[in-house]
């Protein structure tokens, strides 16, 4: 068999002869689409089904998006470590003995950092694929690296601002906080895109001149330098009294805006608190006194794009991971975080925090009071049972009645019985019949108590508080009584969550009192070593014992540390007793101090371990080789899944020099070669799959290259969104990357190759490939300018948009107007 080939632009013709005198005729004739790029395909494909190898091509994309991920991380790490350099300066500090004092400033200004760096680190592999593409085209202008910065300008603006705005809890907003820098990057993100219009469209159509391409390339450094005057505040205009005005950008709804609060927890606070739980050892509560730690600080956007890729790819997590079954105290640490005070304050006006239940993992059941009065006479006596804690499972408990001076069957009639909670249901009132008799007796009592049927499986999350026995006192007497503490003092161990003061009422129980509390201080300090307040103190008919809690704090380590508590104003003809007042000191606690100690010193190390960079090749091997960076105990299916796709990539990417050499600027370096061979891969694979199923380059470039370059970015600006305060890590920077992309993504290969041609009496020529490119640029800039008219409306009218939320109407705009994007664009680009 003889085999010649004709090539015909996309299409080889292979005609077979069988026969040395056979003729050439439809018979043995085969055509096969030949899709080829500047590197691939390396082997003989042509006869291979195209479905297949399109399905092949597909994966291998996908895969090499994961790569480009992981290694832009290690080009993140780089640039974090280079932004964040520092440099002694001196200020002058009169208290000094020498006059002035050394404090360290940050070498790079923080928008300048973002800007550039920062920048190209999120935006590197579109710009690469723009240089490369027109490179590898012979300096001729490509179709995949324009439509790829302009599709993933489309995505970054339309769809992540749109997912950053659905993730805020409800009730919640955040805010740009650099408004001047977020206008000035929002005005060059519609004027670049504008320019580029102008470029192709009017100034010298289907050409790009020289000094086009400089001035494209020129508006990089222009809008670092605007913003950086923008950030120094030079565009704030000032009110009639001079004080400065902001307008902030909506992301969220707007409820009860909370106020500023120091984002960063106090490592021996979070410790206290965690020493307290007896259900945590100190490695487990370092692990989650680390995570809260973490969780609160303020992040770079590097930061959170790093843990992004890392939470994809199965590596090292920035957060230690908190394993299921402490996640609630996780949870409800983050909850409380640096409003436990505020909590603690509301609990005193009713709420009683209890540690019993796990963090609302077990339902509490105990008396309301601990001691009941009864006059002979009445008949019987009540008595409450409530539950607290988890109130979503069935809970029972056993009631008895044992004899104090007061025998069952003469002075009362004996129970024994069985007290079910329904689900969500949080009191019960059990009732003793007493015995009336005309025999002088003195006051007698006896007892009920609280039992757990330790065989049912269903206790297993029941458990019996504080108050499971009471006294039940039969009296002669209808006095509304006596109120006064139990004791003059108290004494509470600061390891203690509470302490628990007791009221007595004396003397006579008939009818419902109330006195009132209030805290002072002595030589403890509200808000530091307890939280104060004052409140209400309520008796029911018959009760006659009731606790005040104060919740400790402990803050200060110091010991023997004092405040009162005082009873005033009884109501219903009650009285005060002698011991009105009462003293609480706080000791230290040794031991607790001690286990805190070890916590904290365990934290600071657990935080050392989730540095973003390595310090050696040693360690980034070891983090590449293992899944999870080596934390296997919370690793997940999905992380093992991930660390085996990604494996071959982690293990070559581990070559790159740390970033603790040369101040990061070696890791800036390979990093940011590897992520041009990888790209040059992606367009190679994103060619040859768009040819092999008759799409469109750029088609191919605004959907699937597009999305695969910003997936890591969308992640990244979700969690940034629900963990700021601010809004400017998670949607702050998109516009400024937008332009970026624009006069270094388009700006340099314009440059390269304008120059090359001038140089070689040729023009740039984009004949043939405007219109597309063009006709989706003017789509884009009419959608970006009505998304921040959006934002800015949100802001201003954040009600006046109608009855639909306006989150909910503003998110689905956008995505229509970026599937509006796509739709419109591909049948152009077809076109």
């Amino acid at each position: 068999m003889i085999v010649h080939e004709f090539h015909n632009c996309d299409v080889v013709i292979y005609v077979r002869y069988h026969t040395a005198g056979e003729t050439m005729s439809s018979s043995n004739i085969t055509a096969v689409k030949e899709c080829r790029g500047l590197v691939l395909p390396i082997l003989i494909e042509d006869h291979w089904n195209v479905n297949f190898r399109a399905f092949l091509y597909l994966l291998a994309m996908i895969w090499c998006f994961l790569g480009v991920a992981i290694i832009s991380d290690v080009f993140m790490c780089s640039i974090e470590r280079i932004t964040s350099k520092t440099r002694k300066i001196r200020i002058s500090d009169p208290k000094d003995k020498d006059g002035f004092r050394e404090i360290e400033v940050k070498v790079w200004n923080d928008t300048v950092a973002n800007l550039s760096l920062m920048a190209l680190g999120t935006s590197a592999p579109e710009i690469l694929l723009s240089v490369i593409e027109t490179i590898g085209n012979k300096f001729e202008p490509g179709e995949l690296g324009p439509a790829t910065i302009v599709g993933s300008a489309a995505f970054n603006l339309l769809v992540i601002t749109s997912v950053c705005m659905i993730s805020i809890p409800t009730g919640e907003i955040r805010q740009i906080k650099s408004v001047n820098v977020f206008g000035v990057t929002s005005c060059f993100n519609m004027f670049a895109y504008i320019w580029l219009a102008i470029v192709l469209l009017a100034s010298s159509k289907d050409l790009v001149k020289v000094w086009e391409a400089v001035i494209t390339f020129t508006l990089f450094p222009i809008l670092i330098g605007v913003a950086f005057i923008a950030d120094k505040n030079f565009f704030r205009t000032k009110n009639k009294i001079g004080t400065p005005v902001e307008i902030g950008i909506e992301l969220g709804n707007e409820a009860d805006y909370p106020g500023s609060s120091d984002s960063t927890v106090d490592i021996i606070e979070i410790s206290r608190e965690l020493g307290r739980n007896k259900n945590l050892s100190p490695d487990e509560a370092a692990k989650l006194a680390a995570a809260t730690v973490a969780q609160n600080q303020t992040h770079t956007s590097a930061w959170y794009r790093i843990n992004a890729t890392r939470s994809i790819t199965g590596g090292q997590k920035l957060v230690p991971q908190v394993s299921k079954a402490f996640a609630n105290i996780f949870l409800g640490i983050q909850q409380g975080g640096r409003e436990c005070v505020q909590e603690s304050r509301t609990s005193l006006k009713g709420e009683t925090p209890d540690d019993l239940s796990d963090h609302g993992n077990k339902a509490v059941v105990e008396f309301t009071a601990s001691s009941y009065a009864v006059m002979e006479n009445e008949g019987h006596v009540k008595i409450g049972i409530k539950r607290t804690g988890c109130l979503d499972i069935t809970a029972k408990v056993r009631v008895e009645t044992c004899d104090g001076t007061a025998e069952s069957e003469s002075d009362y009639r004996p129970i024994k019985d069985t007290v079910v909670f329904e689900p969500n249901e949080t009191s019960k009132e059990i009732q003793v019949e007493i015995i009336d008799d005309d025999v002088w007796e003195p006051d007698e009592f006896f007892y009920i108590k609280l039992y757990l049927d330790s065989d049912s499986a269903e206790n297993e999350r029941v458990v019996l508080g504080k108050i499971a026995i009471n006294m039940v006192t039969i009296i002669n007497d209808d006095e509304p009584g006596r109120l006064e503490f139990s004791k003059p003092s108290y004494v509470v161990k600061e390891s203690l969550p509470n302490a628990l003061v007791t009221v007595n009422r004396i003397n006579g129980a008939d009818g419902e009192i109330m006195v009132s509390w209030q805290t002072s201080p002595i030589s403890a300090t509200d808000g530091t070593d307890f939280v104060g307040g004052s409140g209400i103190l309520t008796f029911a008919h018959g009760e006659t014992s009731k606790n005040i809690d104060i919740p400790i704090l402990g803050k200060s380590g110091k010991s023997d540390l004092n405040f009162q508590l005082e009873l005033s104003d009884p109501t219903c003809g009650a009285e005060l007793g002698r011991a009105n007042r009462t003293i609480v000191t706080i000791v230290s606690d040794e031991e607790f101090n001690s286990m805190v100690s070890r916590i904290a010193n365990l934290t600071k190390q657990n935080l050392d371990s989730l540095k973003l960079e390595s310090a050696t090749w040693g360690e980034q091997f070891k983090q590449a080789m293992n899944v999870n960076g080596g934390d296997i105990e919370n690793a997940s299916n999905t992380d093992y899944g991930m660390h085996f796709l990604t494996f071959f990539w982690k293990i070559v990417f581990a070559f790159v020099p740390p970033p603790s050499l040369c101040g990061g600027w070696l890791t800036f370096v390979f990093s940011l070669a590897m992520i041009g061979v990888i790209t040059a891969l992606i367009s190679d694979l994103a060619s040859i799959f768009g040819c092999l199923i008759d799409l469109n380059k750029s088609i191919t470039a605004i959907t699937l290259v597009a999305l695969g370059t910003s997936m890591p970015d969308t992640f990244a600006s979700r969690q940034a969104a629900l963990q700021e305060k601010w809004a400017d890590n998670a949607i702050g920077n998109i516009n400024g990357s937008n332009a970026v992309n624009v006069f270094l993504g388009l700006g340099l290969p314009w440059f390269i190759a304008s120059v090359y041609h001038y140089s070689n009496g040729t023009k740039f020529n984009f004949q043939g490939k405007t219109e597309s490119l063009a006709f989706t640029v003017v789509l884009y800039t009419v959608f970006s300018a009505l998304t921040m008219s959006l934002l800015v409306l949100r802001r201003l009218h954040p009600t006046s948009i109608g009855s639909i939320s306006p989150e909910t109407l503003h998110n689905s705009l956008k995505f229509h107007q970026y599937i509006q994007d796509l739709t419109q664009g591909c049948p152009n680009s077809e076109k």
